[in-house]
């Protein structure tokens, strides 16, 4: 079985590094502004509440005497600390609405100041611009542009003092206390044939209790656009009997409710595999121990099924050069043909756009003739005799998906034999730019052009009982680049890229799906498409047909050509 580490400290550094960088000043006049920095004493001590690697903020209560304005500020700034049920900021409430609020109803991250303005002798208003939010299940939701708020706070008097008596539920924080005091985690869950295990992002507080809520959220299911299209290996009703899981020595004690019976010994092990790989997340936990109302579940000694996590391609650039297609040598630029007569029948076709399956045994062309199946040993068939579509994709499943530029409804998934299945789709309306299915054949990634400048959705893919696409799910919109849509690919198992073409060049981002943004470095020149290469790394053609590779820092030359940059599996 396939295991990928979780790149923790490198995404968390792009999270700083996006935060930093998203973080805007928003002024509104007759206002009282909240200034970014306020009160909070910050320590970095890590505490055993804590996990390695958030931030332990330790805010200050109520200052005597503040006015409604004052005591607002400190009590935003309060929700910093978490620690025993966010009991500072508590203190700022009055005693009758102290335990009615709930703070974790979710988390709005606010962009710039917020904006204090009194509407009442014990009212006052707070307008902030919100970049993102998290919802209550840890579900993150990035702004495609700031969107403008407005929460309305009460006051009463207390022995002397200003307290809030309501407040809206959930708390406001700034992009980088954010990204200090919740992490991100990925749930896992199957994809229909237990091929792979398909990650579900969520964000959680980075305190000891995280894994308590990492099982308690996999046991609910998937987030409700993955729904029908994963599945889980836990039998319905199951439940964490002790409403919490402890850590021993490295291995993460999981007690579940007695409806876990109910699984065979291979979903047993399963159970056991998605734990294992959503716990994972946690630098101190290696294993886990599965009990059912505290009696030990017997499972065989492997460590799991034979799904595969996080797809890998190859090293090498997969390109049409010189009337060859197949992988090219960095540096040299020598292409090693595809096995099974192909290399020289894509060639011949004199593609576009190629997509070459995981086995390397069946491959997609778009030409100006449509679109082509090319089988090993076997003669090009034409699927489709459309000049107006875009770069065709293939799956897992031995199809090949051809949507249409001018209807990104109008979407058609290919068996080899040629049997067209249409595919329902919900993408809005606007011109695709490109169309492509995640290496894990569960979600595809779309690019359109519309009205409002490139929009970027991921959707889910559901399949009939004999595995052919019948629908998508409802569109998930993560960031795009700016300016006008060039490409769009999957970058790995969680992260997708995309490129835009603006005045002073190519604009690249890297987004999260469930996660934040992140602005990549310019490469010099026009691009004409991107792709996912080995261990998340980036593939850009350019113009002159040269084959860029992103670096730690920017880009950097292969030393590869290329007439057509191929999209691996």
């Amino acid at each position: 079985m396939t295991r990928t580490a979780r790149p923790g400290a490198r995404r968390l550094r792009r999270l700083l590094a996006t935060a930093l960088a998203a973080v805007t000043l928003l002024a509104v006049s007759a206002c009282a502004a909240i200034p970014e920095e306020g009160p909070v004493r910050a320590g970095r001590s890590i505490t055993d509440e804590s996990q390695s690697g958030g931030v332990d903020y330790r805010p200050s209560g109520p200052e005597a005497g503040s006015d409604q304005t004052e005591l607002l500020t400190q009590f935003i700034d309060a929700a910093t600390g978490a620690q025993n049920d966010y009991a500072v900021a508590r203190e700022f409430l009055s005693a009758g609405f102290s335990q009615k609020w709930n703070p974790r109803q979710g988390v709005t991250i606010r962009q710039g100041d917020g904006q204090v303005e009194r509407v009442g002798t014990r009212e006052l208003t707070y307008t902030l611009s919100a970049s993102a939010s998290v919802d209550a299940d840890g579900e993150y939701t990035q702004a495609v542009r700031p969107t403008s708020s407005t929460l309305t706070f009460q006051f009463t008097r207390e022995d002397g003092e200003w307290r809030i008596a309501y407040a809206p539920d959930g708390i406001i924080l700034s992009p980088i206390n954010f990204v200090s005091v919740f992490q991100p985690h990925a749930l896992y869950f199957y994809d229909p044939t237990y091929r792979y295990l398909v990650p579900d992002e969520r964000w959680f507080l980075a305190r000891s209790s995280t894994s308590t809520r990492i099982v308690s959220a996999l046991l609910a299911g998937p987030a409700e656009w993955l729904e029908g299209t994963v599945v889980s290996s836990f039998p319905e009703g199951t439940q964490l009997s002790l409403n919490a899981v402890t850590i021993e020595s490295g291995s993460a004690q999981v007690d579940l409710s007695s409806e876990a019976l109910r699984a065979t010994t291979v979903d047993k092990v399963r159970m056991r595999e998605q734990l294992t790989d959503s716990l994972s997340s946690i630098a101190t936990v290696s294993s886990v121990d599965l009990t059912v109302e505290s009696v030990p579940v017997p499972l065989p000694d492997s460590s799991g099924t034979s799904a595969q996590r996080n797809p890998d391609v190859d090293a090498r650039p997969l390109v049409v050069q010189d009337g060859a297609a197949g992988f090219a040598t960095p540096s040299t630029g020598d292409v090693t043909g595809l096995g099974g007569g192909m290399s020289g029948r894509i060639a011949a076709l004199d593609p576009r756009s190629l997509a070459l399956s995981a086995s390397g045994t069946l491959a997609a062309v778009g030409n100006r003739d449509g679109v082509f199946v090319v089988r090993s040993g076997k003669d090009p068939l034409r699927v489709d005799t459309r000049d107006d579509l875009v770069p065709p994709s293939i799956d897992d499943q031995g199809f090949v998906w051809v949507a249409e530029r001018s209807d990104a409804r109008s979407i058609t998934a290919y068996g080899t034999g040629g049997d067209p299945h249409q595919v329902t789709s919900t993408l809005p309306e606007g011109e695709l730019v490109s169309f492509q299915v995640s290496r894990d054949s569960t979600r595809a990634l779309a690019l359109l052009d519309t009205d409002d400048g490139a929009a970027l959705y991921v959707v889910a893919i559901t399949r009939g009982s004999d595995r052919a696409p019948t629908s998508l799910g409802p569109p998930v919109r993560v960031q795009a680049a700016a300016g006008d849509p060039v490409s769009a690919t999957w970058v790995d198992e969680l992260d997708v890229a995309s490129v835009g073409r603006t005045s002073t060049g190519a604009s690249v981002v890297r987004t999260t799906v469930g996660g934040q943004p992140e602005t990549l470095a310019k490469p010099g020149g026009r691009a004409t498409t991107i792709a996912g290469g080995s261990g998340g790394a980036l593939l850009l053609r350019m113009t002159d047909g040269s084959v860029l590779q992103s670096t730690g820092g920017g880009w950097d030359t292969t030393g590869v050509d290329a007439e057509v940059l191929g999209i691996q599996r």
